[in-house]
């Protein structure tokens, strides 16, 4: 009951988003006001709307949860290969497409009402109630005082809107699912589509990383100002970029950042970028029409589109109501609550519909790409290696179920088995891959059904589309998804300088609990693991045999920087940039919280430790300096191991705008402590210290925090900066781009230095592995030189030492 209840409120709020509670609190407003020289018509119309509202609230809480379609649940079909072939031929394609007043019969249920009426058909009462409101009636001078001109404009747009997505002939809705049966507007449906189980990179990306290496060893050489005769590929850094989540702030300001990257020549050295979040919608606008790969044109851009609130009604509705704009954002939209009805329509997909609205329109509305509009399609920017692979990622909540005995619960307490965490999916333009389960399937077959590995064909033969990027944006950036104990961490400062000290202690206690309820829930999409649990590892929760959706959100809900993704094997990352635009990077310590992943997976070479220094650290980190310099002593000179013993016990330095850490890849044994990290100093004193032969990645740390450059502008306390915040002004976007060039400035010629440290140690590994392999040979070739002697002189042939 809670759980209904719980749904029929945020679909409400869905509504809200979109316009319809404008109308409602505006009207509100208007009828407690006291009446003033109000006739009986009048009297009326407070009267007739106040019961408009009543009606409009019980009416609108089912518009955007839709009903399983009979026709497709039967759909399913799986087509054996006649030849005996292990892969499935994909079935005979027709269209199967009969005329809308067949389908709308054809799919009906016990009470002659399709998926499609009850999904329309619940809205319209909404909407013939907020057209036929009579706005006429009121006095103009009231109208003009009381109601914005936008809100009389609504009615009728959310009119047309209701028209358009009735699936009547020859409608919106009608026209867009027509181009979801063609295979020359969405050629995928024809494409089979296999689960691919294996530890190792897709061969897409192994040709990727083979094309790149030859590009970013011309970049490096650029960088570095060195003859590009000297750089041997095989040397490069693998380079990541990576950027953290924190809306539209770390949007403009991950933007802003790799601007400045790419302005210095090193964006052009890395291999890999990854986004949670905001940097996930940068990623998406790099690649598309709108970006053209240009940091600069995405700010251009930027400042001509966020400067209205995503969700302003009249904006929204204009763009959703006329031609190109409004196929082109519903067409996702449409097709997933046609295509997979059992499938919840909810806030985070009408919220990706409002951010594309925002962000995939450019200046104008009439230049819009529907290329842009799917994932997969960003391969053409990167598969000759011209740019870095981008890398998207979203979160699931494994919450397992509570142990059935006290037994098994003492038994499982040392494990994770009882316990929620997160579980890791990415895209690529090339896969949506699991690194936990080992699995994934072809990006451009993300949204239909999979069973036992391979596609579930729909009753036509065809399959869905790709699910489109709309969809995607509202999961990457669902962080509202949050469970009750992170929207409890937000408001516990409050609680407690309000002298509640009992109430913040009871909900502390129950921090477990509260980790395991989201009060909105996620977005859904096809769980294509099913029928699979002979193939994925061991570890694999039951939950994700048995479900047949997979809930996705925000991965900030997880680490807000999207460093584990670069760590996958095969991908071999030699260093990693992160630009880090938290809402506040010292308290959330993002960084930090990596250990715990690379210990459960038995990661070498990550810098344990990094992150922002506590107030407790200070002597054991001394402590460590010194072992490291002591350890080092033989082959350095002994000033080093000076300054690290003339450390006073004054507190750690606090971090800059730029911090270099660098693992070590010796092996950690059972029940030992980690590794020493280095924390390098700003200054090339350091720097011998990457280019030892045990040196393991070099994380290069840029949060976006003040400096003093760049007076007045604090990402701690200018609001514009707030997560929440979905308005910049032109203003705002060029102090945030000020604020990022000075931050990247600040920590450049370390960042410079690093990389070329790593390529040094890389080359003098090439060149001894080298000089080792030449030795070997030689001394098979003498050893088989004395042998060939031996053999010749038997039969009177050699010198004249032979057969001696």
């Amino acid at each position: 009951m809670q759980r209904a209840v719980r749904n029929i409120h945020f679909q409400r709020l869905a509504w809200s988003v979109g316009g319809g509670s404008s109308v409602v609190v505006g009207y509100g407003l208007w009828s407690s006001r006291r009446p003033l020289l109000l006739d009986s018509s009048q009297n009326d119309l407070q009267t007739r709307s106040r019961s408009d509202k009543s009606s409009i609230a019980s009416t609108i809480s089912g518009y955007f949860r839709s009903t399983p379609d009979p026709s497709d649940q039967d759909g399913k079909k799986n087509v054996k290969d006649p030849s005996g072939s292990s892969t499935q031929a994909p079935p005979r394609q027709t269209k199967g497409h009969k005329s809308p007043e067949e389908q709308l019969l054809d799919s009906s249920d016990d009470n002659g009402l399709s998926t499609w009426q009850k999904a329309t058909g619940k809205s319209s009462a909404a909407f013939s109630s907020l057209s036929t409101w009579d706005i006429s009636a009121l006095t103009d001078r009231l109208t003009t005082l009381i109601v914005p001109a936008w809100i009389r404009k609504l009615p009728g747009l959310v009119n047309k809107l209701q028209n358009e997505l009735s699936m009547k002939p020859w409608s919106l809705s009608w026209e867009i699912w027509e181009d979801a049966h063609d295979p020359q507007v969405n050629p995928e449906i024809l494409w089979e589509a296999n689960v691919r189980v294996s530890e190792e990179l897709c061969a897409e990306e192994q040709a990727f990383l083979d094309k790149r290496r030859r590009h970013t060893a011309k970049a490096l050489a650029r960088y570095l100002n060195i003859p590009s005769s000297e750089i041997d590929p095989r040397d490069v850094p693998t380079i990541a970029m990576c950027g953290s989540g924190g809306g539209l702030r770390a949007l403009v300001a991950g933007t802003s950042s790799y601007l400045s990257a790419h302005e210095a020549g090193l964006f052009d050295c890395v291999t890999y970028t990854a986004g949670v979040s905001g940097s996930c919608w940068l990623q998406t606008l790099y690649y598309s029409s709108i970006g053209q790969t240009s940091h600069q044109k995405l700010i251009d851009h930027l400042k001509q589109r966020i400067g209205v609130h995503i969700a302003y009604p009249p904006a929204a509705l204009e763009l959703l109501n006329h031609a190109p704009t409004n196929k082109f954002l519903l067409g996702g939209f449409v097709e997933k609550i046609r295509g997979v009805p059992d499938a919840d329509l909810g806030l985070v997909d009408v919220y990706g519909l409002l951010l594309a609205a925002r962000l995939m329109v450019p200046k104008g509305e009439l230049r819009v790409s529907d290329y842009d509009m799917k994932v997969s399609n960003q391969k053409y920017f990167v598969e000759e290696g011209d740019q870095p692979m981008p890398i998207y990622t979203a979160v699931r909540h494994e919450i397992p179920d509570a142990p059935d005995d006290l037994s098994e619960a003492k038994a499982g307490r040392f494990s994770t088995k009882h316990n929620d965490y997160f579980q890791w999916f990415e895209w690529t333009p090339y896969e949506f891959f699991c690194d936990e389960l080992n699995a994934g399937i072809p990006t451009w077959a993300v949204g239909r059904k999979f069973d036992s590995g391979k596609t579930v064909w729909r009753e036509n033969g065809l399959a869905l589309p790709e699910l489109r990027v709309p969809m995607m944006l509202g999961i990457w950036g669902s962080a509202f998804c949050a469970t009750l104990a992170h929207y409890y961490r937000e408001i516990s400062p409050l609680i407690k300088a309000s002298g509640l000290a009992k109430v913040d202690e009871m909900m502390t206690g129950k921090d477990e609990d509260l980790a395991k309820v989201h009060p909105i829930d996620p977005a859904v999409i096809p769980n294509f693991l099913l029928g699979l649990k002979e193939k994925l590892p061991t570890s694999a929760p039951a939950s994700i045999h048995k479900s047949s959706h997979l809930q996705l959100m925000d991965a900030g809900m997880s680490n807000n920087l999207p460093i584990y993704p670069l760590l996958r094997s095969g991908r071999e990352v030699d260093v990693i940039i992160a630009f880090d635009a938290s809402a506040d990077v010292k308290t959330d310590n993002w960084i930090k919280v990596v250990d715990g992943y690379v210990r459960q997976r038995g990661i070498a070479g990550w810098p344990m430790g990094a992150g922002w220094p506590s107030g407790d650290e200070s002597s054991r980190e001394i402590k460590e300096d010194m072992e490291l310099a002591e350890a080092a002593s033989l082959t350095h000179s002994s000033a080093t191991l000076d300054a690290a013993r003339k450390m006073g016990t004054d507190e750690v330095e606090d971090l800059g705008h730029c911090t270099v850490w660098v693992g070590t890849t010796q092996e950690r044994q059972e029940y030992m402590d980690d590794p020493p990290t280095r924390r390098l100093k700003h200054d090339c004193s350091d720097d011998w210290h990457i280019r030892r032969d045990d040196a393991g990645i070099a994380l290069i740390y840029f949060p976006f925090t003040k400096n003093e450059k760049v007076p007045g502008v604090d990402p701690m306390k200018s609001e514009f900066m707030s997560t929440w915040n979905f308005v910049y002004t032109p203003e705002e976007i060029d102090s945030v781009v000020q604020l990022a060039r000075a931050n990247f400035d600040a920590g450049q010629e370390q960042t410079k230095r690093t990389i070329k440290a790593v390529w040094e140690r890389k080359k003098a590994a090439r060149v001894e592995k080298e000089k080792r392999e030449l030795e070997l040979r030689r001394a098979i070739r003498v050893r088989r030189g004395h042998a060939a002697t031996w053999r010749n002189g038997d039969v009177g042939q050699g010198d004249q030492f032979g057969g001696v």
